[in-house]
């Protein structure tokens, strides 16, 4: 089987970090913040499944299960035990995943903007239905599709900080057919819920989400009340694409969560 693409950076620090991309996103997404972090670990970025250079993999691949074997797979290759995991948005959904399934091969987890899942059955449903309408809407017109997704009040931020075009522009150098596979294989309602597991995680746990983005900072409102072992950080000035929007702020909080004891 073929394996997901990755990207390997090598850091002065014997750790390995291993960043997970959000949907219609790369590897590449997190390369200004990988710079930044080489001076203390050894960073992995990968492409999910339909995602980057990770395109027609076999079909199990495009799944929550499929996905965290596909990433296990990649942590073997590199002979990684065990590694501090970063996912923003589906990427954090799959990380949330792996830790769950796979816990003994992460020691730490920041999870950026990401749902812990729909905790009812009808609006899992519901969810699939409209990301099947969405991988539709994705392969008949993919730049009418981004242009709408990014009017989304979601995204409304990124306008803010001049990022509209240039995030439009990156996600255009995906395939929408592969996307649209992704979508229907991972979205939100394809995920089971995993609030008590998030609860009960044995491992340091880091939660990050911007101020203006509103739904998500209620996410983490209830996070911090339902897993108290969850370190919840708001930051201001950003939306639901931390990372991009304010990276420094997310460098600060991710290079202080790598080199907490």
């Amino acid at each position: 089987m073929e394996p997901l693409h990755y990207d390997v950076y090598e850091g002065r620090g014997t750790g390995w970090t291993c960043f997970i991309h959000g949907f219609m996103g790369s590897a590449r997404a997190w390369q200004p913040i990988v710079q930044a972090l080489t001076t203390r670990t050894n960073v992995v970025c990968i492409d999910l499944p339909g995602h980057g250079q990770s395109t027609e993999r076999p079909r199990y691949l495009y799944s929550m299960e499929g996905a965290t074997q596909a990433l296990a797979d990649v942590l073997d290759a590199l002979r990684i035990t065990a590694c501090t995991l970063v996912g923003y948005s589906m990427g954090g959904r799959v990380a949330l995943y792996f830790a769950c399934f796979h816990p003994t091969r992460v020691q730490r987890l920041l999870l950026e903007s990401a749902h812990p899942g729909l905790e009812r059955a009808t609006e899992r449903t519901a969810r699939r239905g409209l990301d099947a309408e969405r991988a539709l809407r994705i392969q008949n017109d993919f730049r009418g599709f981004l242009e709408r997704w990014y009017r989304q009040p979601l995204f409304a931020s990124l306008a803010q900080h001049d990022l509209v075009e240039p995030m439009i522009d990156a996600r255009m150098q995906n395939d929408p057919s592969e996307l649209a596979r992704a979508l229907e294989g991972m979205g939100t309602g394809t995920q089971p819920p995993l609030w008590e597991e998030l609860a009960q995680c044995a491992r340091p746990v880091r939660y990050i989400t911007g101020a203006l983005d509103r739904k998500y900072t209620a996410v983490a409102r209830r996070i911090a009340q339902r897993c108290p072992a969850v370190g919840c950080h708001v930051v201001e000035g950003a939306g639901h694409n931390v990372h991009a929007e304010r990276p420094q702020a997310f460098i600060g909080h991710l290079s202080d969560f790598v080199q907490a004891p």
